[in-house]
């Protein structure tokens, strides 16, 4: 006998990198029984971040993520035992997650909407967004406005450098919501 297919509820999420102006932000339709560490990979996959570096999750004063002892992270709770509608239940709620102590990128995820899960539709899914995810090691905000006044100034002295590295056909402004969704449908096969 197949075993029914229970319906769960999909939160609507705008999670928006913080201190980013003009914001970088993205709108997903996620379950919400997906785990915190399932959230990572969405994450990961919608401001096209490489799982380079360490994160977590901070909801209150709780720290969520993998604990590591040999990173000082023995006391963090464990993201693969958390799911997402144990952290945040109702619409406005929100919670941060940062990704590369180094770079420190901060982003705010706030419950915008609880729907029914439509037929047919796979989850997650991006349904908008606006600006291109910073590049990985450009140094946090701070380091990303540097490298955009780098990149449009071919008198700034790292110019040439940035250049090369990112390749002159990265534009801060585009929006790829298709590969995003490629990105995210390949993480629901999973």
């Amino acid at each position: 006998m197949a075993k029914k297919v229970v319906d769960v509820p999909i939160y609507q999420l705008k999670v928006t990198l913080e201190e980013s102006k003009p914001p970088i932000w993205r709108r997903l339709l996620v379950r919400s029984d997906v785990t915190l560490a399932t959230l990572h990979d969405i994450l990961q996959a919608a401001f096209g971040w490489t799982e380079s570096h360490l994160h977590q999750f901070i909801v209150g004063g709780t720290y969520y993520g993998e604990p590591h002892p040999d990173y000082g992270m023995d006391d963090m709770k464990d993201e693969r035992k958390v799911k997402l509608n144990q952290v945040l239940q109702q619409e406005k709620g929100s919670f941060r997650y940062e990704y590369d102590f180094g770079d420190g990128w901060m982003h705010r995820i706030v419950l915008e909407k609880i729907v029914a899960p439509e037929a047919g539709q796979h989850y997650p899914v991006c349904v908008t967004g606006r600006r291109a995810g910073p590049p990985e090691d450009v140094g946090g905000m701070w380091g990303y406005y540097n490298f955009l006044e780098a990149i449009s100034d071919p008198e700034h002295e790292e110019h040439d450098d940035y250049v090369e590295w990112i390749a002159d056909e990265w534009d801060p402004e585009e929006f790829d919501l298709e590969e995003i969704n490629g990105q995210l449908k390949g993480l629901s096969r999973q």
